[in-house]
């Protein structure tokens, strides 16, 4: 758990130069295995319908793209919001 809560600093920190596996790694964690995996995208399920969705690709040299980084990010806010409730 400290390393995934690591990674997620990291990535609140600064949402460029996020590899796609520590990207991937948090969406495991948070939101299961991908729905759809093996194309250029992968695909997690959330628990409700619509944005913000967590589709991630993987961009040259490794690296996850930032505007997806930043979606990760606002679905594991409204996820743990909705924990809380």
């Amino acid at each position: 758990m400290a390393k995934i809560d690591k990674l997620v600093a990291a990535m609140q920190n600064s949402q460029t130069n996020v590899k796609y596996s520590d990207l991937e790694t948090v969406c495991e964690h948070y939101f299961g295995a991908a729905r759809q995996s093996g194309t250029s995208h992968a695909v997690f399920k959330t628990p409700w319908p619509g944005d913000p969705r967590v589709n991630i690709q993987r961009s040259k040299g490794g690296k996850a793209k930032p505007y997806q980084v930043t979606q990760v990010l606002k679905a594991i806010d409204k996820l743990s919001k909705e924990e809380t409730k």
